[in-house]
């Protein structure tokens, strides 16, 4: 609609010709009923007459003349095109908003990849492909092979395709693209190429089949266990309260065994589902390191080990979900009490303002260092990193780098007996990690212990009263 609603010059001549043809007409139709009342041998040329004379006044009355139409005709033309204009800059307005990445591919000759120009990327795809606006080549930003031959086919041979997308990095996100060719009439071969984000959709599909497979898998030891011991109760081992006892303390082990693994695989799922969706909430990381300690005390004095925590100077805020650092540092201070003895003690360090590189520690002589999760390398970046050290056996090179998968033991230190476990304490702890763009580092040797450090960028923005450090 034009912007400007002020009546057109047009319309009060139209309604001045309407009355002005109107009143004429009416007259001469009152005119010719009044002849044919005085002369009756007239009457019926008179009515026809008068019908002609109506239909005369009604055709007339509803035409606009042309000298006054043609000389409004540049007004409405330029109307027109203010009007073109409008809607060329809204329709920019939606390209822009779209949440999907979408550009608009223009192609030069079929054999020539330099040919391939963005004609136009809207805010989405600048921000998943760090491309310009406009006139960047595509293949520097798009090296996927099946993505470039879904657009050779929309440009050269007219073809509608879709086809998978993957953008690389720590945290993979999946893309199903769609190519379409675009008519321009003339100026070239031109194609739409659209993204739709189905990483949520993908990691569904994966939680489904990864926690069907774990848990078929993890549970048939326990549940083969509990089956044995109720056959056994229920034959020879009824009637001796020895046996009994014995037998329902090894299916309650069981049973907790089954519960802890079950707990892990749906926190595990939930982690993996989220990862790509950074977490919004601050938090102090010292409170947390301290909340820990005070939740563990019961188990470590059980088992006769200390666990000395020590914060360094300087703010630790990060931003964050809460319960998922109290998770990392708890699962980093289970591992250490699990493997350490009595009277040893678990070290538990908070550092602050460490750049991507740094260590919160010095390197141990004969220990090897390894990073399990890298943290995203942004110029100037601080670090907050919490160190967990165990005195216990320690671990040889070779295992560090799988320390992080599903249900990966070290052999010779299999859990169970004294040291219970689900064996994906570390891999909740990588997920994590990787969800708030952090970093994860190992560093142990055989006979020396182990130290597990994760990394978590800082912020230094001071909280306000909605706001509050969790």
């Amino acid at each position: 609609m034009p912007l400007d609603q002020s009546p057109s010059p047009v319309a009060p001549v139209a309604s001045s010709r309407l009355w002005t043809t109107g009143a004429a007409g009416v007259l001469a139709v009152v005119i010719m009923l009044i002849l044919a009342a005085v002369r009756p041998d007239m009457a019926l040329w008179l009515l026809v007459g008068a019908a002609v004379v109506a239909v005369a006044t009604w055709a007339g009355a509803g035409r606009e003349p042309a000298p006054i139409a043609s000389a409004y005709a540049p007004a409405l033309a330029a109307e027109g095109g203010a009007q073109r204009r409008v809607d060329a800059g809204l329709l920019d307005s939606v390209f822009e908003a779209l949440n999907d990445p979408v550009l608009i591919v223009a192609g030069g000759e079929a054999d020539d990849l330099a040919g391939r120009r963005i004609v136009l990327a809207n805010q989405a795809a600048r921000e998943l492909l760090k491309t310009p606006r406009e006139g960047g080549l595509l293949v520097t930003f798009v090296r996927d092979p099946g993505v470039l031959e879904a657009v050779d086919e929309a440009l050269f041979g007219g073809v509608t395709s879709t086809t998978d997308y993957s953008a690389g990095g720590a945290r993979s996100r999946h893309w199903r693209a769609w190519v379409r060719p675009l008519a321009t009439g003339g100026a070239g071969p031109m194609a739409l190429l659209a993204l739709r984000d189905e990483t949520d959709v993908r990691r569904m599909e994966l939680m489904r089949v990864d926690f069907l497979a774990n848990a078929s898998h993890e549970l048939r030891t326990p549940l083969a266990s509990l089956s044995g011991f109720i056959e056994t109760l229920k034959g020879h081992a009824k009637d001796d309260p020895v046996a009994r006892d014995k037998f329902l303390d090894i299916m309650s082990a069981q049973a907790d065994r089954m519960s802890r693994l079950v707990a892990d695989l749906l926190s595990l799922s939930r982690i993996e589902l989220n990862e790509h969706i950074p977490p919004s909430g601050r938090v102090d990381v010292s409170r947390a390191a301290s909340d820990v300690v005070d939740a563990v005390s019961v188990l470590s004095r059980d088992k006769g080990v200390c666990i000395k925590l020590e914060v360094q100077e300087g703010a630790a805020t990060i931003d964050g979900d809460r319960d998922e650092i109290i998770q990392v540092i708890q699962n980093l201070v289970d591992n250490a009490i699990k493997y350490s003895t009595a009277g040893q003690t678990v070290e538990l360090t908070v550092a602050t303002d460490l750049t991507v590189d740094a260590a919160p520690g010095p390197r141990r002589e004969g220990t090897t260092r390894l990073s399990l999760v890298s943290p995203d390398r942004e110029q100037g970046a601080r670090y907050a990193a919490v160190t967990v050290r165990d005195h216990g056996p320690g671990m040889a090179r070779e295992h560090l780098p799988r320390l992080t998968e599903r249900f990966y033991r070290v052999e010779g230190q299999k859990s169970g007996g004294d040291r219970p476990g689900t064996g994906l304490g570390l891999a909740i702890v990588k997920h994590i990690v990787n969800r708030h763009r952090g970093g994860l580092t190992v560093e142990s040797a055989p006979g020396d212990g182990a130290s597990f450090s994760a990394y978590f960028p800082l912020n230094i923005k001071e909280p306000t009263s909605s706001e509050p450090l969790a």
